[in-house]
């Protein structure tokens, strides 16, 4: 048996070994509330007013914006990758296509560039963007963390390869926001997102027709919905560009209700509706139909996401879709 000096020494070693890990896990710095207010201390107001602007000329980008946030920080970390445009980036794969907003980010950029020049990342404009369009959809606002650089690396295969899928199951979900240290509760609070915004045929359309061998249609899909979307999406001849709401009560709204529809097996997606149909996430269904709890609850899991792989070093980009020469 080695001597106690020596089993000392030892244990030492070890919790030194495990710092060290540790702190190459962590990054140097931590996004920080009001991180603007002395380099740029109009940075929210402009940013706020030029998306609000957005949305008025484009009522669909509000929804849009809070999606890209999560496209964004599930893609390479929250460091503006998807805005970046060129052959095989992330806003040419098949996943992201249909996202909406790049425009209003142009917007904000050019704005506060104006007041600020070469300060406010566009990494933090998505960040900023996506509560500003909760706000204006009658959702309650967070306070949005800022210090994020901007990344240089943006790939299309990574997109694909990394964002959740419409068709995941409870699992797959699960696993998916865990390695982005986000927690079960964390993925059921962030998907209420999907209160607002529209889904298309192609998305959900295994689900209407030959789903299994023994059901024609999914079973957890509400018969009359399931009625109601084959109308829309006949099968083999749908087109793509129909827009689903993708909560039936108060679309357009940002609220609660989206946690209602689920159990009433009215969730769009495979994604949406497992939440419900798996008793690991159940309950956490139930009790997000409290409008507080969610409101509450859903700011506090967009600040854990805007966490996620957040760039210490990198640039400030002064045109969001491109590298700075």
């Amino acid at each position: 048996m080695a001597p106690p000096r020596t089993l000392y020494m030892l244990r030492t070693l070890t919790v030194l070994l495990l710092l060290s890990v540790d702190a190459m896990l962590m990054p140097a710095f931590a996004v920080q509330d009001d991180f603007y207010q002395t380099s740029c201390p109009d940075a929210e107001s402009v940013i706020a007013n030029t998306v609000n602007a957005e949305i008025d000329k484009n009522f669909k980008i509000a929804a849009g914006l809070i999606r890209m946030a999560f496209h964004d920080c599930f893609v390479e970390g929250c460091d503006g990758s998807v805005l970046l445009e060129g052959e095989d980036t992330e806003r040419t794969a098949e996943i992201n296509l249909t996202l909406l907003g790049f425009e209003a980010i142009d917007a904000a950029e050019t704005a506060v560039e104006a007041v600020c020049p070469g300060v406010v990342s566009c990494a933090d404009i998505i960040a900023y963007a996506a509560r500003d369009s909760t706000v204006k959809l009658n959702g309650t606002g967070w306070v949005v963390q800022g210090g994020r650089k901007d990344g240089n690396v943006s790939s299309a295969a990574a997109a694909q390869n990394d964002l959740p899928l419409p068709t995941f199951d409870a699992s797959q979900l699960i696993d998916a926001f865990a390695q982005r240290n986000l927690s079960t509760q964390q993925m059921v609070v962030l998907s209420g997102a999907h209160t607002v915004g529209v889904g298309h045929c192609n998305k959900f359309v295994e689900r209407l027709y030959n789903f299994s061998p023994t059901n024609d249609t999914d079973p957890t899909l509400n018969a009359t919905l399931a009625n109601q979307l084959k109308l829309e999406c006949p099968s083999l001849t749908f087109n793509e560009t129909i827009e689903i709401f993708m909560e039936t009560i108060t679309p357009g709204q940002f609220d609660s209700n989206y946690y209602v529809d689920l159990t009433r097996q009215n969730g769009l997606f495979t994604s949406d509706q497992t939440l419900f149909e798996d008793s690991r996430t159940q309950q956490l269904v139930e009790s997000l139909i409290s409008e507080r709890l969610f409101d509450s609850e859903f700011g506090e899991a967009m600040r854990a996401l805007g966490t996620v792989g957040v760039k210490t070093e990198g640039q400030v980009r002064t045109i969001c879709s491109q590298v700075n020469a």
